[in-house]
């Protein structure tokens, strides 16, 4: 249980951290990638338990390490995407808005 508190952990500071880095930030919550990131980690941790990666010899950081990558990587794919479909939204209906 140790582990999935310590992923949890990291990857809200990774989702943080992603949120900082990326320049539409402003176009999306700060909360979005954080949510992401721990979602996709909890769920990476619980398929990696229920495989007996946790207590097998040789593979035991799997649990530990992966859910944090797999979650920060989650939350990058989503701001970048997410990020850039906002802005382009936000762009074109401040167009319209202003051609009136």
């Amino acid at each position: 249980m140790l582990s999935l508190v310590i992923v949890a952990l990291a990857t809200i500071a990774s989702g943080f951290i992603v949120w900082g880095n990326d320049k539409h930030r402003g176009t999306y919550g700060i909360a979005v990638p954080a949510c992401v990131s721990v979602a996709v980690a909890m769920l990476s941790w619980m398929v990696f338990i229920q495989l007996g990666f946790g207590y097998q010899p040789g593979v035991t950081w799997i649990p530990w390490v992966l859910p944090i990558i797999l979650g920060t990587a989650a939350a990058a794919v989503v701001a970048f995407f997410l990020g850039r479909h906002r802005f382009r939204h936000d762009t074109a209906q401040l167009t319209a808005a202003l051609r009136l």
